[in-house]
């Protein structure tokens, strides 16, 4: 089997705690990655959750809270509603 060569960027202290955690397993940062691309390519997938981010903050919401706020610092469209206890 050949062998490539991956080149990888990241801050320094996350690979110093990375390693750290590998080598108390037993496992070196190659055999960590290598591991973790068998599992992609067996499943197809990342081999866990990935989380998204909220709703909240997709641009299509800020631009409804950006246009409501420009509403309310001209006097537009205001109109009181009650509150909803959450």
């Amino acid at each position: 089997m050949s062998q490539a060569t991956i080149n990888l960027q990241m801050d320094t202290n996350l690979k110093n705690e990375i390693e750290r955690i590998f080598n108390e397993m037993g496992l070196n940062i190659t055999t960590a990655f290598t591991m973790f691309a068998k599992k992609v390519a067996s499943e197809k997938r990342m081999p866990f959750e990935i989380n998204s981010v909220d709703s909240f903050y997709e641009k299509a919401n800020m631009n409804i809270l950006k246009s409501r706020i420009n509403d309310m610092d001209l006097k537009r469209n205001t109109r009181e509603h009650e509150l909803i206890e959450v």
